[in-house]
């Protein structure tokens, strides 16, 4: 490790966001290549490291007994050194309701690529506003690295909201024998099949008047609208949903409801971005084309059309560039789509 050069990320270009900070934990360990970040999240309006930011950090120094500095909250400034990476069982604890979804997506990459199967535990916020709910990587992130000839189940033990937290989840993953290509492809126009509304400790009355201006905006019947409710959390929580597949993939949108947000507001948000993702020319919606890239090219590479391509997504390939020698194809179409195509990674010299 000594010989390896560190890599230099400018934590503030593209996106600028944690998702920068989350591959570039996810790459070095993978090719135990050293590296250290400045401007960490500096455009933000609370930049540095959150509590979730640090939590991945110490999960992916956990997996491997790497060293790292700068792993303090509000940092900027981050350098990171690798060890090898052990599969096994982990437990981390966001402490509060920051991502456990998000942290996850730190530690998996590296674990898929180990010999051995893995379970791990997070504690923390399992339904966030700046992050996949838990439900997405259920429906449809994880059936796309089986696609790929892994396994990865994901459970929901208890939910968490913000402010609280208090949820917890749990992955079990089983690396592939051998990574298999993937296409999604379009071969037909996505379609709405169904809408959930998602409550915890409030009335039942906003997820009705959330799912009431979904039926209207979206044409859906009643009986493809559903309320799921929990009651063992610590905050009261609200996620609306909308599903959608082209008879192969499923992709799930999602809103979170906000304290002060009329019910048919929330709706009418999602709505929207329902519109937007059904005109987009493409299976793949924003989130999971941003997620597939990584698996995809520590695989057999593959393609894929998405509805939007996003900053998240070409920032996402530039960091991944950086530790391996990756191809990426970006052909624009119709509609704000993009068709991408990704070639099975080397490393860089």
């Amino acid at each position: 490790m000594a010989n390896l050069r560190k890599i230099r990320i400018d934590g503030s270009r593209g996106e600028g966001g944690g998702q920068i900070l989350r591959s570039a934990l996810a790459l070095s360990l993978i090719t135990q290549r050293p590296f250290a970040v400045s401007r960490i999240r500096a455009n933000r309006s609370n930049p540095g490291l959150a509590k979730q930011h640090v939590t991945a950090v110490e999960a992916a120094r956990q997996l491997c007994g790497g060293k790292v500095n700068g792993a303090s909250l509000r940092s900027q400034e981050l350098e990171f050194f690798p060890g090898r990476v052990s599969s096994g069982d982990y437990e981390f604890d966001v402490g509060t309701a920051g991502s456990t979804t998000l942290v996850l997506q730190t530690v998996l990459p590296p674990l898929l690529a180990c010999a051995g199967s893995s379970r791990v535990s997070i504690r923390g916020g399992t339904h966030n506003p700046m992050a996949p709910p838990i439900e997405f990587l259920q429906r449809v992130f994880a059936p796309r690295i089986s696609a790929m000839g892994a396994e990865l189940e994901v459970e929901l033990i208890t939910p968490g909201f913000y402010p609280k937290g208090g949820g917890q989840i749990i992955a079990t993953i089983h690396p592939p024998s051998k990574w298999r290509r993937i296409e999604i492809l379009q071969t037909s126009l996505p379609r709405v099949t169904s809408a959930m509304a998602v409550l915890a400790k409030l009335p039942r009355h906003i997820a009705q008047r959330e799912l009431d201006t979904l039926a209207g905006q979206l044409g859906l019947p009643q009986v493809q609208c559903h309320v799921v409710e929990f009651d063992n959390c610590l905050s009261p929580g609200n996620v609306l949903y909308v599903e959608c597949t082209d008879g192969r993939v499923t992709e799930l949108l999602s809103v979170c409801g906000q304290r002060g947000v009329p019910a048919e507001d929330v709706a009418a948000r999602l709505g929207v971005e329902v519109h937007q993702y059904l005109r987009g020319g493409g299976p793949v919606g924003p989130h999971l084309a941003d997620q597939l890239l990584l698996p995809m090219a520590m695989g057999s590479g593959g393609a894929f059309d998405c509805s939007e391509l996003t900053s998240h997504t070409t920032t996402n390939m530039e960091i991944i560039r950086k530790f391996v020698d990756v191809g990426f194809t970006v052909e624009k179409r119709s509609g704000g789509g993009a068709r991408v195509q990704v070639s099975s990674a080397k490393p860089n010299s």
